[in-house]
């Protein structure tokens, strides 16, 4: 089945004196992509759906910096567009995911407009936004958190993912995430696509010198352990200690900046989906 599913019934309406910028971090988007994105290729589907997709215009490998700003639109418009910017989004994407299902030769199912795909991959950014924001800012109030959680289901509804799918509060997401991120697992072929992420290959070579070890080092830090022994990635206590002092000073600087500062580059990625609608751009 190709043609794109819609949610069953609307998102639930936002807690009142919610505030989602209290819980966008600019330098998260850049700390965890890489993390994210192995976490989420990690469910085989997921990852042979990206690895043969014939969508060249959104490969990272061949258009690296469109498909950088389309990731991060869609986490933008997701957590902070209304729902006419998230119907527009959407649109977008279904045009370019159609292609995006598996051939005889591929070697597990998928489908891009697979809700529960959706899901799991929804629930990667959720769970990486939280972890990032708890190792730079400590932990969250529970019912600051659980308006979060709730706000986060956007992350899937804005696509396919009906709003029931989600689990109802965080501790029926924790079970899930639990159980599916046991059940992840990084093939060769998997393995080393997430090498050349990791090392930086879609960016010119002085690029790669100057940030490759730096970002190899932080994905290491971000990856569930099973999954870093997988990549055959090493980690000490020392790294640990490195990690957790550099992202809270990073975090006491965000917390004394201005909210537009803080959400940079986020909100900039709003604004330019913005901009192309009333110019009529593609927006994806």
């Amino acid at each position: 089945m190709t043609s794109p599913l819609r949610a069953t019934t609307p998102d639930p309406a936002p807690d009142r004196g919610f505030d989602i910028t209290r819980h966008l971090d600019g330098s998260a988007a850049f700390f965890g992509a890489a993390a994210n994105v192995i976490m989420q290729l990690s469910t085989p589907p997921v990852g042979y759906g990206v690895m043969e997709s014939t969508v060249d215009s959104g490969k990272i490998f061949v258009h690296p910096i469109k498909r950088t700003r389309t990731t991060l639109t869609y986490l933008a418009v997701a957590l902070l567009g209304s729902d006419d910017e998230r119907a527009a989004y959407r649109d977008a994407v279904n045009r370019s995911h159609r292609p995006v299902r598996s051939t005889a030769s591929s070697p597990v199912k998928y489908n891009a407009f697979d809700p529960r795909l959706q899901l799991w991959v929804a629930a990667c950014l959720y769970w990486g936004a939280r972890d990032l924001h708890e190792r730079m800012h400590g932990p969250t109030p529970d019912a600051e958190a659980d308006a979060f959680y709730r706000h986060a289901a956007r992350l899937g509804t804005t696509l396919q993912m009906p709003p029931e799918l989600w689990p109802p509060d965080r501790a029926a997401f924790d079970r899930y995430w639990a159980a599916n991120l046991a059940r992840t697992t990084i093939d060769p072929p998997v393995r080393d696509y997430f090498q050349d992420l990791i090392d930086l290959k879609m960016f010119p070579r002085p690029i790669q010198l100057a940030f490759g070890r730096f970002h190899r080092f932080v994905v290491a830090g971000l990856l569930p352990p099973h999954l870093r022994a997988q990549m055959g990635m090493e980690w000490s206590e020392h790294d640990e200690r490195r990690l957790a002092r550099l992202l809270r000073t990073v975090g006491a600087v965000e917390a004394r900046l201005p909210t537009p500062v803080k959400v940079f580059p986020i909100s900039a990625f709003l604004l330019d989906l913005r901009i192309r609608r009333r110019l009529g751009r593609p927006l994806v």
